[in-house]
């Protein structure tokens, strides 16, 4: 008789289980995803992009109550077994600066494509629109209930994601099936999430995105801080190094966001704006970083600084350019807070670790339910790190140990 394998959750990790399910024959796998279509979330990442890993992946780019739980899956899953798994489902990949990596014809489509074609096999049944609302142990297994109809199973694995980006399919049910078993979870908190701020300049620069450092700061304390992309919004900042401090924003207040927008001393930048001022003394005065930094941002810089376009630049004096240069070093927008699950991608916080095997992911205390991907308490840093644990925990889980 074919073993019973249910997987309740039709996104990255679901769908990685599902394949690895399926290579033992003996099986009979049946994946149920309340969505119209598997892999919806997936669509949407990295702009569409799909940064499906990054060979840079470490226990340290992990986050959680305990990070080191993620240690043994990425031992024995690390990026290059994830792209040999992608490698053989047809997946031709490239790998661009910091080790993302990103399917080779530079659409998500692709990813998505490979993966539905891995999940046409006899022994492995599809089923979209079946959302899971209930489930419960018995002496045969698993019995759960999806509308009006029941499936039961040997072996069960959670892999419904987290409720980051609801519009996406980000829901509550794991927390709550699981919880209905037993289970609980830490606080939940969205992360890799765009920061509102005070509205003033950003609402200038809107649309606009800069390379930069960013430190997230309460007081004079740096909480976190990263380097890369910096878009402004209506309602803030967003962008990769943004994403990468925003965890640390979560219940947190009086803060600030301190962006370095030109990455050299102060007293190299006032050095350059005294020698702006000599050469062009007759230019607006708000225009003094023209050719340095685009027009707006340029003009916003000033404007921060106490700089108005009136007067010329010749009549700058020393303290208004030191006062420039310090902004272009540190310009400080006060944050009231991260933007909310809706907009995040990824949720940090999620089902207890203590309560689950590191080595298999199957609970501690259900035996023969597995747990994998965002419905943990695991999350990971911008650039591909959350995909990673993603497949590598969703091909563990589907190895059933």
């Amino acid at each position: 008789m074919m073993e019973k394998i249910l997987i309740i959750g039709g996104g990255a990790s679901g769908m990685a289980a599902a394949i690895a399910a399926s290579q033992n024959g003996a099986r009979q796998v049946t994946l149920l995803e309340r969505q119209a279509r598997v892999g919806k979330k997936l669509a949407a990442t990295g702009n569409g992009r799909c940064n499906l890993t990054n060979l840079e992946a470490s226990v340290r780019r992990y986050h959680g109550a305990d990070p080191r739980f993620a240690a043994p899956v990425l031992r024995d899953y690390p990026p290059e077994r994830v792209l040999a798994f992608f490698s053989s489902l047809g997946l031709q990949t490239v790998t661009e600066y910091g080790g993302r990596v990103y399917p080779r014809s530079d659409h998500a489509g692709s990813v998505l494509d490979v993966l539905r074609l891995g999940l046409e096999r006899e022994n492995i049944t599809l089923l979209t629109g079946c959302a899971a609302e209930a489930m419960r142990r018995s002496a045969e297994g698993f019995t759960v209930t999806a509308g009006e109809r029941g499936f039961d199973a040997d072996k069960l694995i959670l892999a419904c994601g987290g409720c980051a980006g609801g519009k996406l399919g980000g829901v509550m049910d794991g927390y709550v099936l699981a919880a209905s078993l037993g289970h609980s979870r830490t606080a939940l908190y969205p992360a890799l999430t765009p920061l509102r701020t005070a509205p003033d300049y950003p609402r200038a620069l809107k649309g606009i995105r800069v390379d930069a450092r960013v430190r997230l700061r309460k007081g004079e304390r740096v909480l976190a801080q990263a380097r890369g992309d910096v878009l402004f919004t209506d309602t803030g900042l967003s962008g990769t190094a943004v994403f990468e401090i925003s965890r640390a924003a979560a219940g947190e207040t009086g803060l600030t966001a301190e962006l370095c927008l030109f990455d050299a001393p102060e007293e190299t930048l006032f050095d350059d704006l005294c020698a702006r001022r000599a050469r062009w003394g007759a230019l607006e005065a708000n225009r003094i970083l023209t050719g340095a930094a685009q027009s707006r941002v340029g003009q916003m810089l000033c404007r921060y600084a106490g700089i108005s376009g009136g007067a010329a630049a010749e009549t700058l004096t020393d303290a208004q350019l030191h006062a420039l240069a310090q902004a272009m070093c540190a310009f400080r927008l006060p944050v009231t807070g991260a933007s909310g699950f809706e907009a995040a991608q990824v949720t940090a916080g999620g089902l207890r670790t203590s309560e689950f095997d590191p080595e298999t992911l199957q609970s501690r205390i259900v035996p023969g339910l597995y747990a994998c991907g965002e419905l943990l308490d695991i999350d990971g840093d911008c650039g591909g790190f959350n995909l990673q644990w993603a497949w590598a925990s969703g091909l563990r889980a589907g190895e059933l140990r």
